[in-house]
């Protein structure tokens, strides 16, 4: 029989216990910095992804801080001249926009955690080949693989007298100029932000200077003055802003460019498998919009890779490795189909009741097996932003082509 002093004794020792366990300083939080997606379904999904990590490991609480592109881009600038950052941070990879936080120190190799968690074994290696584009070390892993291809209205289409999906750039062009004769602007564009009209560029590039000339230029390899389809290119993207886009397209964002497209003010729109869940979410009837890629004559897709990375910032970064495995994990990346992306960027999951368009998107992932990036993920930060401003001056009309190729190449040759 225990005495009044022993339970009084043992009350203490549980009571003790208890605080210990309820001590905030032993709880290991962690905070996520991506985007405010706008497929609302990838926020959505995110945050349950959160929730499910913190019922599986309690004491920790996962904070997801998102922000706009452009906001979410500073954010990381800053944090990483800073001492205090998050513990994760979503950015795209490549050696543009993904390996300026890297070189600036923000980023920590993962080296021991894909060791550790075998995350190569289990990943699609198109989307774990940008891990190893960085010096000194393994670093992010995918969040999203992403493919940009050619959504179309089939009314307007029809209405131009098109029967069938352009399979050539040269019946693109041909399109195109149904389009215009029927007073149906081809594409829509939003100039305002910049990397919205940017994939027309990248897409021209690799039309008219084929894959290997295009990763030259972009890896400023070569000259971009001494490659005729540089100049070309530039030439054919002020025709199509000219001649086949919405106007003013330079006035709007890439939100209101999708309005105007789902309200049929233009037939085409170069976007990402991201926009199947978008127009879905949206009411959109999806049987009205068919997908084709880019034809380019090359047999590449266009396309880019989208990672969370951890940061050097973070106290926690075994939390934080653990939360990446949980998301990557089968059953999570399985339950997460159709709404982060169209396709997952773990090998394993299986795809079944998918809607006619993300079957399309599954059929193009199958099909090409080499990929071309975006210009902002190709370049260096600064080469992007003189990048950008060519790209705009030419489609204002402020810059001729022929002088285009030449101020870029001059902008990259200071820079050495």
């Amino acid at each position: 029989m225990l005495t009044l002093s022993t339970k009084l004794k043992s009350a203490s020792i549980a009571m003790a216990v208890a605080a210990l366990s309820a001590t905030p300083g032993l709880a290991e939080d962690i905070t996520l910095w991506t985007l405010n997606f706008d497929n609302n379904a990838a926020n959505v999904a995110l945050k349950k992804v959160a929730t499910d990590f913190e019922a599986a490991n309690p004491g920790t609480h996962v904070e997801i801080v998102q922000r706009a592109v452009d906001e979410h881009k500073t954010a990381l600038r800053v944090a990483a001249g800073s001492d205090k950052g998050p513990d994760i941070y979503f950015s795209w990879a490549g050696l543009g926009l993904g390996g300026e936080y890297v070189k600036a120190g923000l980023s920590l190799p993962l080296d021991k955690y894909y060791s550790e968690y075998k995350w190569t074994d289990e990943l699609l290696p198109s989307a774990a080949a940008f891990a190893d584009l960085y010096p000194g070390g393994k670093h992010g892993t995918p969040f999203t693989f992403k493919g940009e291809a050619v959504y179309y209205n089939k009314k307007l289409f029809e209405q131009a007298g098109i029967k069938e999906e352009p399979k050539t750039y040269e019946e693109l062009l041909a399109a195109a100029e149904k389009l215009k004769g029927a007073g149906i602007p081809a594409f829509t564009f939003g100039g305002t932000v910049n990397w919205h009209v940017m994939r027309l560029m990248d897409v021209i590039l690799e039309t008219k200077c084929g894959a290997e000339k295009h990763d030259a230029l972009k890896a400023m390899k070569v000259d971009w003055t001494k490659e005729p389809c540089a100049t070309e290119a530039f030439a054919e993207f002020a025709k199509w802003t000219k001649d086949y886009t919405l106007q003013p397209f330079m006035g709007i964002d890439n939100k209101q460019s999708y309005s105007l497209f789902t309200a049929g003010r233009a037939a085409m729109m170069l976007e990402g498998d991201w926009l199947v869940s978008q127009l879905d979410g949206s009411g959109a009837n999806l049987d009205d919009y068919g997908i084709f890629p880019f034809p380019t004559n090359t047999d590449r897709l266009y396309g880019f890779a989208e990672y969370n990375y951890v940061s050097t910032k973070s106290k926690a970064p075994d939390t934080a490795a653990k939360f990446l495995d949980y998301f990557l994990s089968n059953k999570v990346q399985q339950d997460l189909v159709g709404q982060i992306s169209s396709i997952s960027v773990n090998k394993n999951v299986q795809y079944t009741n998918q809607k006619p368009l993300e079957a399309e998107w599954l059929d193009i992932f199958k099909k090409y097996a080499k990929v071309y990036m975006n210009g902002d993920q190709a370049f260096p930060l600064d080469v992007t932003t003189e990048y950008f401003r060519i790209i705009n001056e030419v489609a204002s009309g402020s810059v001729e082509p022929a002088d285009a190729a030449k101020q870029l190449q001059s902008f990259i040759a200071s820079r050495t």
